[in-house]
């Protein structure tokens, strides 16, 4: 592609646009470390959107504002970072390459119209990059590759290309190739394919263009070649083939407009070398940014609803048609209060304009419905934490809005007198529990509200109060995830623990046995008298409770059966042995007594708990665990190991299948007990390399061997 010049604005300024064909969104993403971050910041730099690039080592960089982030060396978060090139405006929405952080990157695909991915020059690629790839391919999204760090040691651009191809597919080529310095070993400059042109970056930017040393012309000959029949094969001028097989010279500009198209459509994946330290490829990239990747014009605007869930029809990128935008990410400042990333879809959002906040469909996650009328105060485009006042937002840009009283990630903001709500984007599910304990009662108020903060903030981030164990849990994505939600509550003023997380256990008895209750006292005036016989046996597992009345004569009274019933119930929620509810038994009252004046419920209840209690030193008390379903995910390369693992849980594997979505992939379905599942998420990511993923769900519960049961009893018995 040709380089155009470089349109540089003031440092830190703040771009806006009126037109959504002047807006570009695009997300960057790619593995931890192949400098995503870095690279963004040279490209601000390099349109004078900020005066001096920072790195990551001193926390100094856009994107990584958080103080997480900044510690953690790494991004944690989705940051927006809009520059302007040659009259576009560009989001740039960086996110964090660690699979831990993935609903971030979630957030981010939904506010781009566009992926960059960005693969280290020598640090290759992770499997997490190839099967984003294969789903951003699903959904047809544009594509384009950055191949980042050539200074680095051991950079091998053309073997970085050629693990692109391999692991990418077709229609992935360079638009450009290196050109190495005097010294054989630095990379001073690009050598153009298409233009055969040399784009000189001695003397920094912009590039110095140039004819093309003789050493150049086989190496851009023969990738040149290639890249050409890619283009001509995508093009839809179907003459054009057989004209260059046939030795007609294809004009530049036929080939440029070619291959901008075919990139638009997400149909060929452009490579372009950059050093985000030297500048080399800094231009050439932000032409493919602006000139190649769509506008949002050309991006379907995902199906919205009424808020009773009633059809609408789709809507489309009209500055003038009905507002619908969405909160892509919900940060909550001490002191500015809530911070909202926006992705406008439909419509135009102006300062003081009133509108809907809808949020449905995430109450298992700690986000109840909720609807509300809002005054929107001022807009702002972010350039990381820095926010800029602009006077509006049109269909297809991203802004910020402030001071928010619902706004949470994934929210629908639309007209107050046509509410809409725009479909989910797919949220993964966290599993991995953390338990958390307050210090003091003091730390128990801060807790509650930061909490408030984060869930409002992270759909991946689930807030648990188990009324069982008594435990609060936070369910995560994984250690890194748990650790950056730990910082943030204790940088918000919490002193906490983490204590081990105790699984829902149940109690049964394995055999059936009589119980005698009796409950008699005589302290003056009204006594207490109650007597009651039951028989308890075992029912299947998941038969629940079921009590029977078979006391003939009127041993017990009618009227207190009921009692007994009540004190029984009452006694197996208490437990029997280790204080965990009791399940799946049938309770049988045959005899009993009472006293005309003495008795009454409260002691026919008393006397039916201590019946319970005296069967369960006969009959065999046993713990039961809950066992879960587990469907997961894995490339076919893993599908041993993680067989083997399972069984090293006590699992039991119900089958194996090719996964219907995803070539490559099996599905392994197994029972296994809860227990063994804490820490599976950790677990499985380090044996699939960062590619298996699993869903889970309770099937019902089963008996815990012996040794395990009387550890758990040590463990968990509350």
């Amino acid at each position: 592609m040709a380089q155009k010049s470089q349109e540089k604005g003031p440092a830190g300024g703040t771009p806006v646009v009126t037109e959504p064909d002047r807006v570009r969104n695009v997300v960057l993403v790619g593995h931890s470390g192949a400098g995503k971050t870095t690279l963004v910041e040279a490209l601000l730099a390099a349109t004078g959107t900020i005066g001096r690039a920072g790195n990551v080592v001193d926390g100094t960089t856009v994107s990584d504002h958080d103080p997480a982030a900044v510690r953690q060396q790494r991004s944690v978060s989705l940051a927006c970072a809009p520059l302007l090139h040659n009259g576009i405006k560009v989001n740039l929405l960086d996110t964090p390459g660690y699979a831990d952080f993935v609903g971030e990157l979630r957030a981010g695909l939904r506010a781009a119209d566009a992926a960059l991915f960005v693969v280290s020059a020598a640090g290759g690629m992770d499997a997490a990059t190839v099967a984003l790839w294969e789903e951003c391919a699903a959904v047809d999204m544009p594509r384009a590759v950055a191949v980042a760090g050539l200074d680095q040691p051991r950079a091998d651009f053309d073997e970085a290309v050629a693990l692109c191809q391999r692991v990418f597919g077709d229609n992935v080529m360079p638009l450009y190739l290196p050109m190495l310095g005097d010294d054989g070993v630095s990379t001073v400059g690009l050598l153009g394919l298409i233009t055969r042109r040399v784009f000189d970056y001695t003397a920094g930017l912009p590039a110095d263009v140039r004819e093309p040393d003789p050493e150049h012309l086989p190496a851009i000959a023969e990738s040149r070649n290639e890249l050409i029949e890619g283009v001509i094969a995508e093009s839809e001028d179907e003459t054009l083939m057989d004209r260059y097989l046939g030795g007609e010279e294809i004009g530049t500009e036929v080939l440029i407009e070619d291959l901008e198209k075919a990139v638009a459509r997400g149909h060929f994946y452009p490579v372009v070398p950059v050093c985000a330290e030297t500048g080399v490829g800094l231009d050439a990239l932000l032409e493919v940014l602006t000139a190649a990747f769509p506008s949002p014009l050309e991006h379907e605007v995902p199906p919205v609803a009424g808020v009773d869930g009633s059809p609408r029809p789709p809507l489309t990128c009209d500055p003038a048609g009905p507002l619908v935008a969405e909160v892509v990410k919900t940060t909550v400042d001490r002191h500015v209060g809530r911070v909202s990333l926006v992705r406008v879809f439909s419509g135009t959002l102006r300062p003081d304009q009133t509108v809907h906040v809808s949020g449905h469909g995430m109450a298992e996650r700690g986000h109840p419905d909720h609807d509300a009328d809002e005054r929107v105060g001022h807009i702002y485009t972010p350039l990381g934490a820095t926010l800029r006042e602009v006077s509006l937002c049109v269909a297809g840009d991203i802004c910020a809005i402030t001071k928010s009283g619902s706004a949470e990630t994934g929210d629908t903001i639309s007209a107050k007198d046509d509410p809409l709500l725009i479909a989910p984007w797919e949220m993964p599910e966290p599993l991995l529990p953390v338990a958390i304990v307050a210090r003091s009662r003091a730390d128990e108020d801060a807790l509650a509200r930061n909490l408030a903060r984060l869930v409002a903030g992270d759909p991946t981030l689930r807030l648990e109060r188990n009324p069982e164990t008594h435990q609060l849990v936070l369910w995560c994505m994984g250690e890194a995830h748990a650790d950056v939600v730990l910082d943030r509550l204790r940088a918000g003023g919490v002193e906490l623990d983490t204590e081990p997380v105790r699984v829902s256990l149940r109690e049964t008895l394995t055999v059936p046995a009589k119980g005698h209750g009796r409950h008699v006292k005589q302290s003056g005036g009204h006594g207490q008298y109650a007597v009651c016989d039951i028989e308890v046996e075992p029912l299947p597992r998941g038969g629940g409770f079921e009590f029977v009345d078979r006391v003939v004569g009127g041993a017990v009274p009618h009227n207190y059966i009921p009692s007994v019933e009540k004190g029984v119930r009452d006694q197996l929620e208490r437990g029997l042995v280790a204080g965990h509810p009791v399940v799946d038994l049938r309770v049988t009252l045959v005899d009993g007594k009472a006293h005309s004046v003495d008795s009454s419920d409260a002691a026919f209840q008393t006397a039916g708990a201590l019946a319970l209690r005296d069967a369960a030193e006969r009959g065999q008390p046993a713990l039961l665990e809950p066992i879960d379903e587990v469907t997961i995910r894995v490339p076919d390369g893993s599908v041993g190991a993680v067989m083997g693992d399972l069984s090293g849980r006590r699992g039991r594997v119900l089958g194996t299948e090719p996964d219907p979505d995803a070539e490559g992939r099996t599905l392994v379905r197994a029972e296994v007990p809860s227990t063994e599942l804490l820490r599976y998420a950790v677990e499985l990511r380090s044996m699939t390399a960062g590619t298996g993923t699993f869903r889970r769900h309770f099937v019902r519960h089963d008996p815990m061997p012996a040794h395990l049961a009387d550890q758990a009893r040590k463990e968990q018995t509350p």
